[in-house]
């Protein structure tokens, strides 16, 4: 299945946006520099008490929609 490896770093109040749906998708770059959007609802898996921050893979079905987020190193 395809992935590719994200940057993030959400503070608490912006996962909290995104969280309650004010904030749709989730907008991030990849280790290699590009854009990449998906679905904020997969965030929710992975926020803490400080937000989210570290490198994260996202993997997709080969037609391309999000399916899972696996943390790889945090920061």
């Amino acid at each position: 299945m395809p992935s590719i490896d994200v940057v993030l770093h959400l503070s608490p109040d912006e996962c909290l946006a995104h969280y309650e749906g004010r904030i749709a998708h989730v907008r991030a770059r990849s280790v290699d520099g590009r854009w990449v959007v998906f679905p904020a609802e997969a965030i929710r898996r992975i926020v803490g008490q400080n937000g989210i921050h570290g490198i994260f893979r996202l993997i997709f079905s080969s037609e391309g929609r999000f399916m899972s987020i696996q943390p790889l190193e945090r920061g």
